[in-house]
């Protein structure tokens, strides 16, 4: 039976127990039969060895076109630009993606915004045959720059007490409030209760309270290391847009003048710990892209294996050979419980059966690609945030690549350009809490700009996000990233908020029963491809 794309060949090794290099699989779709010869490569692979190379395909097809024998002893020269080794490609699709990209920040110009390519996947493999593959660009794992940072895994040390939990927020307050001190003379709270009415004051702390007065006013109550203070913001100071955005839990700034009997302060300005306007980003020094894709779901009855195929088919051509690195956030399978009956959606119920088949699908990347994965709500991790990186047992499950499996958020440096990857659960809360024009889920990537406002990844506590005390607070958003990615709300989004790049990359599966029943419709089938050495992004549909 003939093969009909590089990621069914990438399926045939992979069944076989192997992955393969880019370029392997190029010349097993450029021989005259390709089946054959996966098959003769398969036969004489060394036992040791995980993955079939470029030189495993040469070794077998030089020795079998010397002894006039097997697939390439007859039949049409595989860089013969008139061979008939055209394979058949996958459907193309023209769909235009949603347009979520426009609503950049006011303080971004419009030619900023990052070009989209809406074509699809339409390529027959024919340019493989057509160009000498011994002369085909390599990846040279030596030009490769990639680093992990505030990766977790392995260093939880909380116990649920009432102590860790202090830690953590102490933790959050310290390092927020050193961003934020450059901007304001700061008080203590138990100073400000001490300086005589009139004067002016400032106060930096975590919000404690935000509630409405019967006059229309906002009283915010703050707190710090030596007590709390109640700010008033008076509904004619033009705040009201800031008072919107206020979550609880985060870190904030107030500005103003003490009451004349110093029992309250009113607010003439607010300062959230934000990202500066002048961030100015990384770049890799030599044209390479990574994809950024999260959500993938495998196990679902709607997981889409035909657009995920496609993706991996594209990744084999020439077209793609830009792209050596695959940033994963999060949802590698469907899990079990995640939803009220979610088992009646599950095309595989066993978790470990759901790793299982997303390492094999895994196996249809090339093997060259370098890959960086963090665990999601659906993922077999515990929910609360942090979430460290999986298990030894499914680590092993998913050995593929030789992948790099950190925590939930966790930031990776990607040839001098900074990624911060998360998930994306606090996204329901951003979007719940905040107005629409300001946080929705056809937007998502406006969600992200709070976040990035914030300089945290999960302010508030106690609602839908589960945060996990541990001495320090690893969703504190430290160090300004360059890019910005996120996945949970099966939504595409994508925008430039001062400099930053922030996007979330939609899914994988498409609409569920439970996805009807809360009115989610995804864009699934994407993938953003991001050039490391412009910051420049192309989405590419294959659903």
């Amino acid at each position: 039976m003939p093969l009909e794309s590089n990621a069914r060949i990438a399926k045939e090794l992979a069944r076989h127990g192997y992955n393969a290099e880019r370029e392997a699989i190029t010349l097993l779709a450029s021989a005259p039969d390709s089946a054959t010869a996966v098959e003769s490569v398969v036969d004489r692979a060394p036992d040791d060895a995980l993955r079939i190379t470029s030189d495993h395909v040469r070794a077998v097809t030089n020795d079998r076109s010397a002894s006039g024998t097997g697939p390439t002893s007859s039949g049409p020269d595989p860089t013969d630009s008139e061979s008939d080794s055209t394979v058949p490609a996958a459907e193309s699709t023209h769909e235009s993606p949603p347009t979520r990209n426009g609503d950049i920040s006011p303080s971004e110009a419009t030619k900023d915004r990052s070009p989209v390519e809406t074509e699809g996947y339409s390529s027959t493999l024919r340019s493989d045959s057509n160009r000498n593959t011994d002369s085909a660009p390599h990846h040279d794992p030596d030009l490769r720059e990639l680093e992990i940072g505030n990766d977790m895994t392995g260093r939880s040390t909380g116990t649920g007490e009432y102590g860790d939990f202090v830690r953590t927020f102490r933790d959050r307050y310290e390092r927020l409030s050193k961003v934020l001190r450059g901007r304001v003379n700061h008080r203590p709270a138990e100073a400000i209760a001490e300086m005589p009415g009139g004067s002016d004051a400032a106060m930096i702390g975590l919000v404690n309270d935000v509630r409405s007065t019967k006059s229309g006013h906002w009283l915010v109550e703050l707190e710090d290391t030596t007590g709390t203070f109640p700010a008033l913001v008076m509904k004619d100071k033009g705040l009201a847009d800031l008072v919107d955005e206020i979550l609880m839990d985060e870190c904030l700034a107030v500005e103003g003048t003490l009451a004349d009997d110093s029992g309250i302060l009113f607010a003439d300005s607010l300062h959230f710990p934000d990202v500066p306007r002048t961030h100015r980003t990384g770049a890799a020094d030599r044209h390479v892209q990574a994809a950024l894709i999260s959500d993938i779901h495998v196990g679902s009855d709607e997981f889409m294996a035909d657009a995920w195929h496609r993706f991996t088919d594209w990744l084999h051509t020439p077209e793609a050979e830009p792209v050596e690195y695959l940033l994963l956030a999060g949802d590698m399978v469907e899990g079990v419980g995640v939803y009220p009956n979610q088992d009646e959606e599950l095309e595989i119920v066993d978790i470990y059966d759901q790793y299982e088949a997303f390492a094999e699908h895994l196996k249809e990347v090339p093997a060259d690609t370098e890959i960086v994965m963090i665990p999601g709500n659906h993922d077999a991790v515990r929910l609360a945030e942090p979430q460290p990186g999986f298990n030894d047992e499914i680590r092993s499950i998913m050995d593929v690549h030789d992948a790099q499996i950190v925590s939930n958020p966790a930031t990776v440096t990607v040839e001098g350009v900074d990624v911060l990857m998360y998930h994306g659960v606090s996204l329901d809360e951003v979007i719940a809490e905040l107005p629409e024009e300001k946080a929705s889920y056809d937007e998502p990537h406006k969600a992200m700009y709070q976040l990035l406002k914030k300089r945290h990844v999960a302010p508030q506590f106690g609602g839908h996000t589960r945060v996990a005390p541990e001495e320090r607070d690893y969703l504190v958003i430290e160090d300004v990233p360059d890019v910005f990615h996120t996945g949970h709300v099966h939504k595409l989004g994508w925008g430039k908020y001062h400099n930053v790049l922030a996007v979330n990359s939609g899914c994988w599966q498409a609409q569920t029963d439970f996805q009807k029943s809360v009115n989610i419709d995804p864009d699934a089938g994407y993938a953003p491809i991001l050039d490391l050495d412009t910051l420049e992004m192309t989405v590419r549909k294959f659903s």
